[in-house]
């Protein structure tokens, strides 16, 4: 197995001004850092948890993409959800983007600042050409 480290990017990834890498790819391993409602100089674009749900997988997406995998491909998710009560909505949402059999998941609540709904970080494996 090829375990090289490479950082992938690509232009239409949303950027940050912390000290972290939107992905890292280690052989066919693909580690994403949590994507949020972010813009593409990644300020926050607050909306109902919906809309923050939905752009933070959109950013989730565009990162994959740009290091050689998709939506399909995520062995495992990690998700932070601001408020409890959206817990049902986000079962609902989760299911629009990941189909059965689903990536394994750990869903953390009540751990986000004011400013945030909703964010997510996953695992995927590269997509093969």
């Amino acid at each position: 197995m090829n375990t090289a480290v490479s950082y992938p990017s690509d232009p239409a990834t949303p950027t940050s001004h912390l000290p972290f890498s939107p992905a890292v790819r280690v052989g066919d391993l693909i580690f994403v850092s949590g994507q949020a409602s972010v813009d593409a100089l990644g300020k926050i674009v607050p909306d109902t948890f919906e809309g923050e749900f939905r752009r933070s997988v959109e950013n989730l997406r565009r990162v994959l993409l740009g290091a050689g995998s998709d939506l399909a491909h995520v062995v495992q998710t990690r998700n932070y959800v601001r408020d409890e009560a959206n817990l049902g909505r986000y079962n609902e949402l989760y299911r629009e983007y990941f189909a059965a059999p689903f990536p394994a998941r750990t869903t953390i609540t009540g751990c986000l600042p004011p400013s945030l709904h909703f964010e997510i970080e996953c695992v995927a494996v590269a997509k093969t050409s």
